[in-house]
This record gives structure tokens, sequence and C-alpha cells, in this order.
């Protein structure tokens, strides 16, 4: 591929655009006398004329804003392998079901009468969660993964004092997503890593030394960020429970496992899902999402309140008699619109079809897998489910090229990098995760692309040091633009 770098799809900032006077609309003058101010003097309440602001007309406008839309890469517009974020694609059906009047402009705080037909559809959602992960029961109200795992954490720790323990340490593997140990730390506990074997699990002895009386569980990422199942999983419920603890499962990676595995099956007592990844919304730019957190049948009472129930007669009520509650964790019972989609998803494909949803996002992990091996590094040689991690060793060692390096060229071939430099005990990670949505031919043409990369960082590594070159912009400063964004226009900085 070509280098010569591209400035074609630049665009202006819209301080750049438009001209004196220009306007998007014309309003006509008054016709009617102006009322002043009953409660104070007129314009009391006026700001200066607002200065620096563009003037544009509205098609100036509208095509700036298409513009930058333009530039927007997503899963609508090509392969977003990020790994441990399941970029998946999504039916678009859902976001028609979500916008469906009776639940586009319902209110959570209708009278419960007036919306039997929303709490039925939340009612019906915790059971189907509950089927295809093997808890006893859910609390839809947090609002993201990472709430998810602190609402999971207060509850371990409502149930520990309960039970007159003061434990303070969660272990956490060094395989598992990024957010548990703040979440544990948030929760009032204290955070140790658990060391990984070299075959990418948990090491066994590690964790049976480590699980003492003043522990008071394991936040386990399974699959984990790695990939890689832990399958000694039944032994690890059996060394944490014997010594009183309680597992949690950061259920991140679900899109591997349903109708496969069940994470209740395997001993997890308070388990999070992410619904924006596994169970249909456009996930990216911070939201929406939603982060259900389901437990074991002991762990029921300290769920946070309310809960929706379903009374003899079938009507639904929100439950606030729950005296061992964590309390709320959000103002209302979740994201509505997020909840909606993932019920969509789950009864148009039912259980045949989610099973068959995580086998096609295994395959097609391990079809990269197995297209690249030998080409990069790959750390571990145990096999994968959703997602593979590749490094930058081999071209690293050879040529002096970085992960960094590869995943900009990447762009210059039309895809979204993967995840890069995670997890962090991979040195130089490519976090790799294509998801169901993929076919062949797409998985085919990114292996391609990975593997003339290879092919450019032994021929001309300085090609891909100054990469991207077919796009609006080069290669920015990604440290510079984290510690000093530029927030704000100025007149001057027109200069």
């Amino acid at each position: 591929m070509k280098k010569e770098r591209s400035r074609s799809r630049e665009v202006p900032l819209i301080f750049e655009k438009g001209g004196e006077g220009r306007v998007g609309c014309i309003l006509p003058e008054l016709d009617v006398p102006r009322e002043k101010d009953t409660c104070s003097p007129e314009d009391r309440y006026l700001r200066d004329p607002i200065r620096g602001f563009p003037q544009a007309s509205q098609v100036e406008v509208a095509r700036h804003y298409t513009g930058l839309s333009n530039l927007n890469y997503g899963v609508d517009t090509g392969f977003y392998p990020l790994g441990s974020c399941t970029m998946k694609y999504n039916p678009k059906i859902n976001e028609a079901v979500a916008r469906l009047p009776g639940f586009l402009t319902s209110h959570p705080y209708f009278d419960t009468d007036q919306v039997q037909g929303n709490l039925d559809l939340l009612y019906c959602l915790e059971q189907a969660l509950c089927e295809i992960t093997g808890m006893a029961g859910f609390t839809l109200q947090p609002a993201a993964g990472a709430h998810g795992e602190l609402a999971g954490m207060l509850i371990l720790r409502a149930y520990m004092e309960e039970k007159g323990e003061k434990r303070k340490k969660i272990l956490i593997p060094d395989s598992a997503h990024g957010t548990n140990p703040s979440s544990a730390i948030m929760a009032g506990f204290q955070s140790l890593e658990i060391k990984s074997n070299e075959k990418g699990r948990i090491d066994l002895d590690f964790l049976q030394a480590a699980m003492d009386g003043d522990t008071a569980g394991l936040m386990l990422t399974n699959p984990n960020t790695l990939g890689i199942f832990e399958k000694d999983i039944l032994r690890i419920a059996e060394i944490v429970h014997g010594k009183g603890g309680l597992i949690y499962c950061d259920g991140a990676n679900m899109n591997a496992l349903m109708g496969i595995a069940r994470p209740g099956d395997m001993g997890t007592d308070i388990l999070h899902l992410n619904l924006h990844k596994t169970f249909s919304t456009p996930h990216g730019g911070g939201g929406p999402g939603a982060g259900p957190v389901g437990v074991s049948r002991e762990l029921l009472p300290f769920l946070p309140r309310p809960v929706v129930r379903r009374k003899e007669n079938g009507r639904f009520f929100l439950d606030y008699d729950m005296p061992r509650s964590i309390g709320r964790v959000r103002a209302f019972n979740g994201q509505f619109g997020v909840l909606v989609r993932a019920l969509a998803y789950i009864l148009a494909l039912g259980g045949e079809n989610l099973k068959r949803t995580s086998e096609v996002a295994v395959l097609n992990a391990n079809y990269i897998r197995a297209g690249l091996k030998g080409v990069y590094h790959l750390p571990h040689k145990t096999p994968v489910l959703h997602e593979v991690i590749f490094s930058d060793k081999k071209q690293l060692n050879e040529h002096g090229i970085r992960t960094l390096d590869i995943a900009k060229r990447l762009m210059d071939y039309g895809f979204h990098p993967p995840t890069i430099y995670f997890p962090l005990v991979v040195k130089g990670a490519l976090m790799i995760e294509p998801t169901e949505a993929e076919s062949r031919e797409g998985l085919d043409a990114f292996i391609r692309a990975m593997k003339e990369i290879a092919e450019e960082a032994a021929e001309d590594p300085d090609c891909l040091r100054g990469a991207p070159y077919h796009t609006p912009y080069g290669r920015l400063d990604e440290v510079a633009a984290a510690k000093k964004p530029v927030l704000r226009w100025k007149e001057k900085d027109r200069d």
C-alpha cells in the first residue's frame, strides 16, 4: 500500500467557516409591543453581546457536521476488533423496538398501574438473564459495567457485615479487567493481585496461599482478558468458598459463553453483565450502558431496592420492602432503553441462536489466531475463546517496530485498530476480538492487512513509524492530547 500522505478529508473548524453577518435563519421583526420585565429593570439579566461565535449559514453548518459524521468509524462502517469491549454489530430492529412510544415516552415516576407493560418487560428480562447465567436473581439498576462491579462489591460487603466478619481483602487476578481493583477499593476493600501461570490462568497454589480468613472474596473475569477460560473454576470456587469467601464474576466476556456455560453453575455468587456489549446496544463513546448484577439465592435479600415482583393476579409492582438491601445504586431502574434492546435481542435469537452466537464468536477469534500465528508473537499457547492476544515481540526485536506503529498503520488499511497494550500482563499486547458479526471474507481481509504490515515492518520500518497516511490527520501525540487537551477555541488560536 502506498504511504503518501493524504489530507483530502480534513474538515476545518466551524470557526474557520462562514463570514461576517451570516446566519442560519432570519426571524421577522417583532410586530407587537415589547413587554417589559415587571420584576426587574429591563435587560437586567441579558449578557453583553456574545462575541467570537461562528457566523455561518444553515447549509454551511449542515455540511460541516455531516462532514464530521463521515469521519466517524464505527461497527456499521467496518471491522471493529476492539478486544475486551465486544464492539459487536447489533440488529437495527432492536433500535426500532426501543423507540416505540410506550417505551420511549414512559417516565420512571409514572404510577405502576400506568406502566404494567414496562414492568413486565423488566421482569421478563430478569428471568431471561437468570436462565442464561444460572443466577437466582438480578438487579437492573446499575448503569454500566463498572457500576455493576461496585454494586456487586457492596452486596458482598453487606453480606460479610451481616455475618459479623470484617474481612478486608479482595483477590483479583492480573488477567482481570482493569476496573476491578478500583471497584473493590471504592467498596472499602483492599486489592491483592493474584498471579497467572505460564498458561495464562490463575495460579492455584498462589490462590490457595492468599485465601485466608481476612479475604472476602475473589473477583474473577472468566474467560479472562487473555481470552482464556479458567478451566479450574470449580477448584477455584472450592478454595474460595472453603475459606468463607465469595466469588464475584466479571461477566463482560459473556459473549463467549451464552448458551454454552453458566457462571452460576460454576460457583459464582455475584455476577455483572454488560448488556451494551453482549446483549445489543451500540457500544462506544461512553454510553449508554447497563450493568445488571445477578446473585446467588443466599444474596437475594441484599439486592438494591426496589425490585420488580409479580402478584398472584399477574399485576407487577416495585417492592421496596427489603430491609437487608444495600439500597438504591441509581435513581431509577436502570437504563431503560438499553434494557428494552437487550430483551428484544434475547427474544429474537432464542436459546439456540444465543448459543450459536457464542460459538461463531469463538470460531472467529480462533480463525484469526490461526491466520496470524507465526506472523506475530503469540504469548500463550493455551486455546482461546472469544478473543486472541498477540504482541509486538517479534517485530520489536527484529525491526524496532512497536505495537503502536502496527495499530497506526492498520488504519491506512481501513480497519479500526484492536485494543493495544492491554492486558498489562502481555507486554506490547494486540488484543483482537472479532465477535460473531464478521464474515470469513472480512476476517481474511483483516488477516491479509496484518500480514502485509508485518512485511512492511521488515522491508520499510520507517513506513510504519510514520503511519497513518490515509487519514484526515497524521500521527497525533496522544500523551500531549491527554495531558494538555485544548478544550476552548479563541480568536487568537486562528493565528
